[in-house]
């Protein structure tokens, strides 16, 4: 693999190739990689910017799609944050260079964008955006959910569409509820499926049966849960890999019936500390990314599973140092993209992992 240069956002340059030294016993050839690594976005001293936050990651028709939060007047989540905007860089070579930040979603000083994910439909060859709204003036407290889409791989974008009435009940109106960031996916049978979080209430299956034409939420939430990634099996049933404040790892969900029920189980193996991890399915394996650490947000580790999520291999570590929030996607000549928070926010990370 041949190192090239890419200029970050908005102005700091740093590429790095890389080997891994794994972590673990009974390392075998499979755990062999290399990477590519680019900083995208990162925070310096005289920004008019806080910080970017909350990256999404997505391989839409040949482009890698990057997308994150841009907090002005503070590094402030939805609610605490007038001034949140999202912006998106792409890639036409598969994360080796990267054209220049678009600003996708900035409304008026008081109307805040935040929590970036994407949706690919690959029989219409769209890809949509999900992202979290609020009013501060008009709606103070109140969360909404906007869809858009790209016929064109991120080049263009939709108006922007609200969804919340198709997927929250109106006496939810107050609660703290949110769709995770990141990515949902397209089961097999073409649904497209993603997780909203009420705090309150649970997590809940948001789907579109149409192509996104219309929205609607699964019957049952799953307890408990936080932040989280949902997968389709070829065989109908829907697996949830869930954040759990507090526990020091993560839970998982399975629904054999289209999330009118749910059946539980803590997996004491994926030790995490409360944070939005990756889960997608890479070929003939599922791969977990996310913090490997029961109380603290770093040593971003990757895992394996080749039996649907039931065990995990022990790496290897991607980043030992501070990591947070990831989202990976699978490339087609079967390399892996990472987009991750590192160095106590101030750094956004694009990695290309060479995987045998």
């Amino acid at each position: 693999m041949t190192t090239l240069t890419d200029r970050a956002c908005p102005g700091r340059m740093l590429v790095l190739f890389l080997f891994f030294a794994f972590s673990g016993s009974g390392c075998s050839p499979e755990q062999d990689a290399s990477s590519l690594e680019t900083i995208l976005f990162v925070t310096p001293e005289d920004s008019s910017v806080a910080c970017y936050r909350i990256p999404a990651l997505e391989w839409a028709n040949s482009v890698l799609l990057a997308a994150i939060d841009d907090r002005v007047p503070s590094c402030a989540d939805l609610r605490g944050n007038r001034d949140s905007n999202i912006l998106m860089r792409r890639s036409m070579d598969g994360g080796r260079t990267w054209q220049p930040a678009q600003r996708i979603m900035d409304y008026t000083d008081g109307h805040s964008a935040s929590d970036a994910s994407f949706i690919v439909d690959r029989e219409q060859k769209r890809v949509f955006m999900l992202v979290n709204v609020m009013d501060h003036d008009r709606a103070p407290g109140e969360y909404r959910f906007h869809v858009i889409h790209s016929d064109d791989a991120g080049a263009s974008w939709s108006e922007p569409r609200d969804i919340t009435d198709e997927v929250a009940p109106a006496d939810w109106k107050s609660d703290f509820k949110f769709i995770t960031s990141g990515h949902g996916t397209q089961a097999p049978d073409g649904t497209l499926l993603h997780t909203m979080v009420n705090l309150q209430r649970g997590v809940f299956v948001v789907m579109s049966e149409d192509h996104g034409v219309s929205w609607s939420l699964a019957p049952s939430p799953v307890t408990p849960g936080d932040e989280s990634k949902i997968i389709a099996f070829d065989d109908g049933r829907w697996m949830v890999n869930s954040r759990v404040q507090s526990a020091g790892h993560r839970w998982v969900h399975v629904s054999e019936d289209r999330g009118q029920s749910w059946t539980s189980r803590p997996d004491s193996s994926l030790v995490d500390p409360a944070v939005n991890a990756s889960l997608i399915r890479t070929e003939e394996r599922l791969l977990y990314v996310g913090a490997n650490h029961p109380t603290e947000r770093r040593s971003l580790t990757m895992r394996f599973s080749t039996d649907e999520g039931q065990t995990w291999t022990a790496g290897p570590v991607i980043h030992d140092g501070s990591a947070a929030y990831v989202s990976a996607a699978a490339l087609p000549d079967g390399d892996v993209g990472l987009f991750y928070e590192r160095e106590e926010y101030t750094e956004n990370v694009f990695m290309r992992v060479d995987l045998p």
